[in-house]
């Protein structure tokens, strides 16, 4: 398969599976479904790319391994946190702005999400191609790759606790990983990308695969992350949660700052 036509497959595998998504969230009436389906769709085309590349065999299996583990243990807590919540109410804000023309809207949304699962793999297809033997610059892909997806379980598990206690209800968590970062789990993800980078960071124009982290940091920190998450967290929690903005990093963990006097 040429490199054209492997990127056509991995181009139609979004289209086709975030029509199928469209449908779904359409009948269950729910869009918060997509977040379950997006990690798992990214690592079938990466895997479909690993599986199909002329590249060093010990280095394809490690992409595709690495995405798959990644995609499991994202979709698997996703998964649940959907199934115990009501409409995620990022998308319901979406809809309700669209008004009658949501669905059409939802579809063209999905299908741009679909677009990005198909970026965000092409690392892999940088990967898979690259014939270099596996070397130091692909063991500091599987060592960020470790601590960044330790990261991400430890804040999510963190999260959950805080949440499960009544006592908190109306609180902000603040503590272990969400002392340093309003969002740990969002950074920690970022920092995962960077270990596909290494793994394709000696091929001709691996460099290029940067562009797939600067591309996250971009939807985390602007688009459907970050900005999202806090209209509603400062809706449910007001003052306190202003407080927690102005003493902690948002993105990148750093030491709590002092809150300026009102």
């Amino acid at each position: 398969m040429t490199l054209i036509q492997l990127s056509l497959l991995g181009l139609t595998i979004p289209i086709v599976l975030f029509t199928v998504y469209w449908i779904i969230q359409y009948k269950i009436n729910d869009s918060g479904v997509v977040d379950v389906f997006w990690g798992a769709t990214v690592a079938v085309i990466a895997v479909v790319f690993c599986l199909n590349t002329p590249g060093d065999p010990t280095r394809r299996w490690v992409g595709g391994l690495l995405i798959s583990l990644w995609a499991l243990r994202l979709s698997y807590y996703l998964f649940f946190r959907w199934r115990s919540h009501e409409e995620d109410a990022r998308y319901v804000a979406l809809k309700v702005k669209w008004g009658a023309k949501a669905q059409a809207r939802m579809l063209r949304f999905y299908q741009m999400q679909g677009l990005g699962c198909f970026l965000f793999a092409l690392p892999l297809l940088a990967s898979g191609g690259n014939v270099t033997p596996f070397a130091w610059p692909d063991w500091i892909g599987v060592f960020i790759w470790i601590v960044a997806i330790g990261g991400e379980a430890i804040s999510d598990q963190q999260l959950a606790k805080f949440r499960s206690r009544p006592e908190n209800r109306g609180e902000v968590c603040n503590l272990g990983m969400w002392r340093y970062s309003r969002h740990p789990n969002y950074f920690f993800e970022w920092l995962h990308w960077w270990s596909y980078v290494m793994l394709a960071i000696t091929a001709p124009l691996g460099w290029l695969t940067i562009l797939a982290p600067v591309a996250m940091w971009f939807f985390l920190n602007r688009v459907t992350g970050i900005p999202l998450t806090e209209i509603q967290a400062v809706k449910s929690r007001g003052d306190k949660y202003r407080h927690y903005q102005q003493t902690t990093n948002a993105f990148f963990p750093w030491f709590p700052k002092t809150a300026s006097p009102k």
